[in-house]
């Protein structure tokens, strides 16, 4: 009798059907010493107890992103071993801050399916929740992944594509409990811009550039234990290319964007996201920002930025799709993402 885990298939998914995911993770110093080794992470935030302690917290948190990771990771197994892409994201809430000696697990829900037309493969929508030790979730998200099919000859499933918010509201937002923004020092964060600064419609080009290196994605990828066969095997794509884990674009992305957006310390909401193109060792990548929307939260002295994260192969700032609707062929990343800032 077979005792490996071969992975689940498309046509192994069924609405509604709930997964509870393997292997808890109590979280150390150690996830916040090597997030800050593998990316350029400079907020005050998440490096200094003391900052954190001064805006209401007990410590300095996790950061959100390594959060995201490592409850993503746990999904893997389940939801994206025989994966073709990972397509989006919607609905991603973060609820309550993640510190050193918390314990998160994973489950998610299947909300929708699609078998595509060409019989091999199809889209499974899930909702995943992480959870700590305590019973509460810390964060929560939807996406969709394109996965193979196993069996051709199965029938394709009935057609469940989920309503999901495009946008969340401020409403929606989630404000940690006892964040104060009031005595917030910007000496110490590394900018003057307050949430006040920024208008609508504002373009930021955040200059810096990183070259993505292969060692580096293995050891991120392997950091949030996810096992997804794209990140490390060669041989499972034709171009015979190792891919770019799309998280790791994202949380560099997000470090890079620190040069005009230092203060930009909590992301608490996750619109929407595209992995536009692939991204693989070698290439370099540069990041813009836009300013979406701007909001009012009911904690003393935050307010909350809609941003959209683009990062580029290199290519033009402020370049983001062509004239047929697509996105050009160096965008790889178009992150939709709330995040709070001192007003």
């Amino acid at each position: 009798m077979a005792k490996t885990n071969p992975g689940h298939f498309f046509e192994d998914y069924r609405i509604g059907q709930v997964i509870d995911h393997a292997v808890p993770r109590t979280v150390s110093g150690g996830e916040r010493a090597l997030y800050h080794a593998l990316y350029p992470a400079r907020h005050a935030l998440y490096s200094s107890d003391e900052f954190a302690r001064s805006v209401g917290l007990p410590s300095a948190p996790l950061e959100d992103l390594a959060a995201f990771h490592l409850v993503f990771g746990k999904t893997v197994p389940d939801i994206s071993l025989n994966a073709v892409a990972n397509l989006g994201y919607a609905e991603g809430r973060w609820l309550t801050p993640v510190y050193a000696g918390d314990t998160l697990r994973s489950s998610s829900e299947v909300i929708g399916l699609k078998q595509n037309s060409n019989g091999k493969s199809g889209v499974v929508y899930v909702r995943t929740r992480g959870s700590n030790q305590r019973g509460e979730t810390v964060l929560e998200y939807c996406r969709w992944v394109m996965v193979r099919k196993k069996d051709l000859e199965a029938p394709a499933p009935e057609t469940v594509l989920p309503e999901l918010k495009k946008v969340l509201a401020p409403a929606d937002l989630l404000i940690p409990e006892g964040l104060d923004f009031s005595n917030y020092d910007f000496t110490l964060a590394g900018e003057r811009h307050r949430w006040g600064d920024y208008a609508v419609g504002e373009q930021i080009d955040h200059v810096d550039g990183v070259t993505i290196e292969e060692a580096e994605h293995m050891l991120a990828t392997r950091l949030w234990q996810n096992t997804a066969k794209v990140h490390f095997d060669a041989t499972q794509r034709e171009d015979g290319k190792r891919l770019i884990y799309g998280g790791h674009v994202i949380s560099m992305a997000r470090a890079l964007s620190f040069n005009g957006l230092a203060n930009a310390q909590m992301i608490v909401g996750l619109n929407g996201g595209a992995h536009a193109n692939p991204c693989f060792a070698g290439d370099t990548m540069r990041v813009w920002s836009e300013v979406l929307d701007r909001a009012e939260t009911p904690a003393p002295g935050v307010g909350a930025l809609r941003m959209r994260l683009v990062a580029t192969r290199g290519g033009a700032p402020f370049a983001l799709k062509g004239e047929d609707g697509k996105y050009l062929p160096d965008v790889l990343l178009d992150l939709d993402y709330w995040v709070l800032i001192p007003r």
